[in-house]
């Protein structure tokens, strides 16, 4: 009784200090174009550059004075990046199956990838900007994949 008291404690114990360990995050986006006739451009892209999001963050103090000003834009740009081409979900005549299942595969495999190299999926997000009627023709569907991996 005292043993599986004991063993139970240190179970109990450890719990809270693994559920402390750190992970790293990995944020992949994925942006199918509908665009009719192939014109738009699809991709999934990965980061490859770590950011310091202390450089580009300014505080207020009362509201509006901010020194965003002495933040460059282009300071936050990176240039190592992944993209993997993807196809667009609309052709001459409409919304293409075959595309959307392709794109499913190349989606897929990505994932796959991910978590042979330990990464967790942690997060789906996604949203639409689409087509607003006949002289509109323009639109993304935009989703981000947020992985996870412990330290």
């Amino acid at each position: 009784m005292k043993k599986t008291l004991l063993a139970f404690l240190l179970v109990a114990l450890s719990i809270p200090s693994m559920a402390q360990q750190g992970y790293e995050y990995k944020v992949i986006t994925i942006v199918e174009s509908i665009v009719p006739m192939g014109i738009g451009r699809s991709r999934i892209v990965e980061n490859k550059t770590e950011m310091d999001v202390t450089k580009f963050t300014t505080s207020r103090t009362d509201g509006k004075d901010s020194s965003q000003g002495d933040v460059d834009r282009s300071d936050a740009k990176i240039g190592m990046f992944d993209e993997t081409k993807l196809l667009n979900f609309y052709s001459g005549v409409g919304i293409n199956f075959q595309n959307v299942a392709s794109n499913d595969a190349l989606i897929t495999s990505k994932i796959n990838n991910l978590v042979t190299d330990g990464w967790e999926l942690a997060f789906a997000l996604s949203g639409v900007e689409s087509d607003a009627g006949k002289e509109d023709g323009k639109g993304i569907y935009i989703t981000r994949l947020i992985f996870k991996k412990k330290k």
